[in-house]
C-alpha cells in the first residue's frame, strides 16, 4: 500500500493543548507517513502547566468508534494510550477481539508529567489482566513499570528484570523506557529472543510534553510501514530524540516536542 495511505489507529485521550494524547499521536502518524485515525476514550482539560480535569466517554461511543473504523478502514497497527477505567479497558479489549490486530502497541499511561492520575486505581487490575497480555509491545516508563510490577527500578539491570516480569504477563515485547533515570537516555527492548539496548544522548530541553505518547505512536507507525520490531523501535527512538532536540516554546509551562521538525526549514 502506498505511503501516507497506510491506516494507523490511536485509542487514547484527547489533549486540549495539542501536545500529547490523540493530538500527538495523529501528528506523529502524519509526520512518519501513515494515515492516522482515532478513537477518543476521554477528554482532558490541560495545557502546558498540567491536567486540570478528565472526563471519560461512554463505553458505547468508544465501542462504536472502534467498530466503524475497523469495518471500513482496518488499521495496519493500533496504539492504545490513556484508558482510565476498568470498564473502558474491558470494552476496548472485547471489541478488538472481534478483529485482526497484528500490531497492538500499549502505552500504559498512568500519571501525567504534572502528577495528575490518568488511570483509576481500580483499573490497574484490568490493564494487567486483559490489555497487556493482548499487546504486541508494551512501552512503560520506569515509574509505570514499577506500578505494574511493584518492583523498584534504579538502573539498566533493574529495567531488564522488571521488563522480563512484564513480558511474563503475555505481550510479545516490552520496551522499558529509562528517561526517568540519571545518565544517558537508555531504553531496553525485551522479548523471548531479543534483548536490545538503545542509548542516546540526554538532551537538556524544557519542552518535553508528549514524549511518551509520541514514542509509542512512532513505533506504531513504523510497524504499520513494515519495519521489524528492532528497527521500528530504533527509528522511533531517533524520531523522538530529534523531536525533543527541536522542541519549542508554546505556552508558559512545559511546551511540546516538534512533531514536524523534518519539514521545518527554520529549525
Amino acid at each position: 500500500m502506498e505511503k501516507y495511505k497506510i491506516p494507523t489507529l490511536t485509542i487514547a485521550g484527547s489533549d486540549s493543548s495539542g501536545g500529547a494524547g490523540i493530538q500527538a499521536d495523529l501528528k506523529t502518524f502524519s509526520a512518519i507517513g501513515t494515515y492516522g485515525m482515532s478513537v477518543i476514550t476521554a477528554i482532558t482539560a490541560q495545557n502546558t502547566h498540567g491536567v486540570f480535569l478528565v472526563e471519560d466517554l461512554s463505553k458505547e461511543i468508544i465501542q462504536k468508534q472502534i467498530e466503524v473504523v475497523f469495518d471500513d478502514i482496518p488499521p495496519k497497527a493500533v496504539k492504545i494510550g490513556m484508558v482510565s477505567s476498568p470498564e473502558i479497558i474491558k470494552v476496548i479489549v472485547d471489541t478488538l477481539n472481534k478483529y485482526e490486530t497484528n500490531y497492538l502497541v500499549v502505552d500504559p499511561v498512568m500519571i501525567s508529567k504534572s502528577g495528575y492520575s490518568l488511570l483509576k486505581p481500580e483499573a490497574k487490575e484490568n490493564l494487567i489482566k486483559y490489555l497487556i497480555p493482548k499487546a504486541y509491545i508494551v512501552t512503560p516508563n520506569t515509574l509505570e513499570a514499577e506500578e505494574i510490577t511493584g518492583m523498584k527500578i534504579e538502573n539498566v539491570e533493574d529495567m531488564k528484570i522488571v521488563g522480563e516480569k512484564i513480558l511474563n504477563l503475555g505481550p510479545k515485547y516490552v520496551l522499558m523506557k529509562g528517561g526517568h533515570l540519571d545518565g544517558d537516555a537508555v531504553d531496553v527492548l525485551i522479548g523471548k529472543d531479543i534483548f536490545e539496548v538503545y542509548k542516546s544522548e540526554r538532551l537538556n530541553r524544557k519542552n518535553t510534553h508528549g514524549t511518551g505518547c509520541t514514542l509509542s505512536s512512532a513505533i506504531t507507525a513504523y510497524l504499520a510501514l513494515g519495519y521489524n520490531i528492532v528497527d521500528a523501535v530504533s527509528n522511533a527512538k531517533k524520531y523522538i530524540t530529534d523531536a525533543i532536540r527541536y522542541s519549542f516554546d508554546i505556552g508558559s509551562g512545559v511546551g511540546p516536542v516538534h512533531h514536524f521538525y523534518k519539514f521545518d526549514e527554520n529549525k
